[in-house]
């Protein structure tokens, strides 16, 4: 449950010892479950039994550790300079990709050759934004549970138990423990989210691109996803496909096809996922990385559409979003690095839709150009 138009902001709720305390207990049990879950054997354990409790023990941790953001505490327990917001969500995405850099240059990069390189960081890619989208949840908790449907109860138990599911799968993919599980449910949930929240929010409103352009930007996010579950099934090791990839393949395709045309029609916005962002004047030639943009997600979508070098499109296609990342948004950041709505999540969300692409193209098997 993210968006760019909730400001990032801490939530100053009142907060009774009760919840303070099972808040505390909450999270001990909780850590002591990861803790056993990724020491013991476990063989004859089903990867959700291992990962339903803690996941469901932190978010009701969340209800009572609501202090760890409020300004008292954070001014008793840390240097004046120091504030949750906005230093968590780097802290945690800081840590992610530290942890997938170090894993994926150990593990998959000595295997890799040319491009396949870059491929191999396709996970880390994804695993950065979703965690930060999940320090998002705590942190602006009251903002996100509004956007939760009002027929839903509880929401603000579902905003910290998201947020806790997202967060634990970011981990899990750099550290591939159970990443099929997470992979898989994330690429659910998304999908959830597009019945639950978009496709109604564009039905209110059919001609607000910017509706059309979140909701689409969500199955991209999800087709990558899953495209990252099929690999890690005996099915696509053994038989080099699997039947999730060609329904990936173009929740990545048909997105990316439209927003390649939007950039033409818009080329001032922000390029990568045309929301409502203009591209700062102050960034060398930013209309001409609109027209760019248009043209490569055109040209990626349509083959990715009628699969013609579809592991070559998706590769090139996560490598140009990738040089956004840098030359537009890693900038952006710097230059205001306390506006975590428009700046930091701006950044991870063209990083995830990088890795979305990447992991498409992991599942593509043929040769890269080296």
């Amino acid at each position: 449950m993210k968006s760019h138009e909730v400001a990032i902001a801490s939530e100053n709720l009142p907060i009774s010892n009760y919840w303070l305390c099972l808040g505390v207990v909450s999270i001990l049990v909780s850590a002591r479950q990861f803790s056993y879950s990724a020491s013991c054997d476990c063989n004859n354990a089903s990867p959700v039994d291992m990962s339903i409790t803690p996941l469901f023990l932190t978010a009701i941790a969340g209800l009572g550790l609501q202090h760890f953001v409020h300004p008292d505490f954070a001014g008793w327990v840390l240097p004046a300079w120091f504030a949750w917001d906005p230093c968590l969500p780097y802290f945690t995405g800081t840590v992610i990709l530290v942890i997938g850099l170090s894993m994926a240059i150990k593990n998959e990069a000595p295997q890799a050759h040319g491009l396949d390189k870059i491929i191999a960081l396709g996970p880390v890619f994804i695993a950065v934004p979703i965690a930060v989208f999940g320090t998002d949840h705590f942190l602006a908790a009251k903002a996100v549970a509004r956007m939760v449907p009002s027929w839903i109860p509880g929401h603000l138990f579902w905003v910290y138990f998201v947020g806790a599911c997202l967060m634990s799968a970011g981990l899990s993919l750099v550290v591939k423990k159970h990443a099929g599980l997470a992979a898989a449910l994330f690429g659910i949930m998304l999908l959830l989210f597009e019945v639950l929240i978009s496709i109604p929010r564009i039905v209110a409103a059919p001609s607000d691109r910017f509706a059309w352009a979140v909701a689409l930007r969500d199955l991209a996010f999800s087709g990558g996803a899953l495209a990252f579950a099929a690999t890690q099934t005996e099915a696509w090791r053994t038989q080099g496909t699997h039947k999730v990839i060609t329904f990936a393949r173009l929740f990545i395709a048909i997105p990316i096809a439209f927003f390649g045309v939007e950039h033409f029609l818009h080329p001032e916005f922000a390029p990568g996922v045309p929301l409502s962002k203009l591209t700062p004047s102050w960034i060398p030639a930013h209309l001409l990385w609109g027209y760019l943009t248009g043209a490569v997600f055109t040209a990626t979508g349509l083959c990715l559409i009628v699969n013609k070098e579809a592991r070559l499109a998706a590769t090139w296609l996560g490598l140009m979003i990738f040089l956004l990342v840098l030359v537009v948004y890693v900038p952006v950041v710097v230059a205001n690095p306390s506006d975590i709505g428009g700046g930091l999540n701006y950044l991870v969300d063209t990083l995830l839709l990088s890795g979305s692409a990447l992991a498409l193209a992991a599942s593509q098997h043929g040769e890269l150009v080296p």
